[in-house]
């Protein structure tokens, strides 16, 4: 690691601190603050990518992962209204999610950065985003994956409503995580502009 590649890593733990804030504070029904900033990640990883390559990106999603566990370690002992501010079952989710998911970005990043500028950081995004929700809102919520924590009462998650309020019945994780995966995908393509921003002066061949 180089001191070139802290701004990122200083970056990354930025956006996982705050995303573990803003997350135990609702925006309106369906989403928390902090659906709006976790997806900043992916666009520090790719810029990283884009500048300094794949190894270099790998690194700051370790530190993110490392940043993560420890502010859900921390979490784990905060006792709110209903217990936990973290429980395991989030915790195992996020920090699952959250490697997987950015790993997956970087290798997918890697392999098509030579095509137009734009569609590496698209595709990679959209699909690490994907992977991201589908995998936290599983493990967290899914009545399917209750023995990962017997004693964590996550039965109002599955509480059978309309999807979004509006489509059909389905239980109220699927539309957390909807909601959750439509902000993701729409920043993915607003971050395409400070993506070009930050990138468009550095040409570094990988």
């Amino acid at each position: 690691m180089t001191r070139s590649h802290l701004p990122g890593i200083l970056a990354m733990a930025a956006i996982v601190v705050a995303s573990n804030i803003l997350v135990q504070f609702l925006f309106g029904q369906w989403l928390t603050w902090g659906a709006f900033t976790y997806p900043l990640a992916f666009l520090v990883t790719d810029v990283m990518n884009r500048v300094y390559g794949a190894a270099a990106a790998r690194r700051v999603v370790v530190a993110g992962f490392v940043v993560g566990v420890v502010c859900s370690l921390i979490g784990t002992q905060i006792m709110g209204e209903y217990g936990p501010l973290v429980t395991l079952r989030i915790a195992i989710g996020s920090g699952t999610a959250f490697l997987i998911a950015q790993l997956v970005d970087v290798s997918v990043f890697a392999a098509i950065r030579r095509g137009a500028w734009w569609r590496a950081p698209l595709i990679s995004t959209l699909i690490g985003s994907t992977l991201d929700t589908a995998l936290f809102f599983s493990i967290a919520f899914s009545a399917s994956l209750a023995f990962i924590e017997p004693a964590n009462d996550v039965s109002w998650a599955g509480e059978m409503l309309p999807i979004l309020g509006l489509g059909p019945v389905a239980p109220l994780w699927v539309s957390l995580a909807l909601a959750d995966w439509m902000v993701k995908l729409t920043l993915a393509l607003l971050a395409l502009v400070p993506f070009r921003l930050l990138t468009a002066r550095v040409s570094v061949p990988h």
